[in-house]
């Protein structure tokens, strides 16, 4: 049966045209706001779904429990919708309004913690998943736990597939943010399984640069940063960590908006800062990828009030 899940992946590859500066590396973005809820995060729901439905973690008619910022909530209640399973999200008032919303009309229930200023920390973070652990225990629901799950790597793995395809195998380096590191980690090691000299750089908030071997703080990129060093990151695979700031990552997002015509939330325009620094440095010739997560109608209320 066709359903609004097999619109899932396959996403378009797009060069920036105006942002690039002369005597810079291309600069193409994964388009991931072509996946049916606008985020890459669709990708990753329908993997672990169909993973606990495979081995029996997830009966029939089950329930599912998870902690979430938003889109990877988002995306478990578009796929729980379609396969008909109860959906509780525990998240917290510090993420983008649209994004809750977003997860209540699929039909799931929302558990909203309260953040310090709506700010994302690390004691948020752990909030979030204690509260996840005693509901699921509560409900007797399968919990897909993103931060440690690795059914989802197999996603991000057919993610890296498309982009060998669409470019070529011509890429010289992947510029892409950490939250669960799951995206980074599928795509960066795919990638670098095909094109052993790649050069691979993971963004993380310049706030809270915990994975540079800096101070857990405060932030407002929505998916990034979770304040502590993720249970599923490889520090080995990185050549490099780009901190950049919320503030540099929401002036770029409102850049790609208004000279690309590229509508996307805060962790696209921390990926875009990153690569930008990088393809100055590779210089003419070189290629280099990165990632649009997710669609700026996610985040209309964050970045509405901002002057031209």
């Amino acid at each position: 049966m066709t359903t609004i899940l097999s619109r899932i992946g396959n996403t378009s590859l797009l060069p920036l045209t105006r942002l690039t500066p002369p005597g810079c590396a291309r600069i193409s973005l994964k388009m991931e706001s072509e996946n049916p809820t606008g985020s890459m995060k669709d990708r990753m729901a329908l993997a672990i779904i169909g993973a606990a439905e495979v081995d029996g973690r997830l009966p029939v008619g089950g329930s599912v429990v998870e902690y979430t910022g938003g889109s990877t909530g988002v995306s478990l209640a578009l796929v729980c919708a379609v396969r008909g399973y109860r959906l509780d999200i525990v998240t917290a008032d510090a993420f983008a309004a649209e994004k809750l919303d977003h997860m209540r009309l699929l039909g799931a229930t929302l558990h909203v913690l309260k953040s310090e200023a709506g700010r994302m920390t690390e004691k948020l973070t752990r909030d979030m998943i204690d509260r996840a652990d005693a509901l699921r225990q509560e409900r007797r629901a399968f919990w897909p736990d993103q931060m440690r799950n690795r059914d989802q790597l197999s996603a991000y793995t057919r993610m890296a597939d498309e982009i060998l395809d669409q470019t070529a195998g011509r890429i010289d380096a992947f510029v892409h943010s950490v939250g669960t590191a799951a995206s980074f980690i599928g795509a960066g090691g795919q990638l670098r399984r095909n094109l052993p000299d790649i050069r691979l750089v993971a963004v993380e908030p310049a706030e809270s640069a915990v994975l540079a071997g800096g101070t857990s703080g405060a932030h407002r990129i929505d998916g990034i940063g979770a304040g502590y060093v993720v249970p599923l990151w490889e520090p080995g695979l990185a050549d490099a960590i780009e901190p950049v700031s919320t503030e540099d990552a929401r002036a770029m997002t409102l850049r790609l908006a208004r000279e690309e015509g590229l509508f996307a939330g805060l962790s696209t325009g921390a990926n875009v800062v990153a690569a930008l620094r990088l393809a100055r440095q590779l210089g003419p010739g070189g290629h280099v990828v990165t990632m649009l997560c997710d669609s700026g109608m996610k985040y209309l209320r964050q970045l509405g009030t901002q002057s031209p």
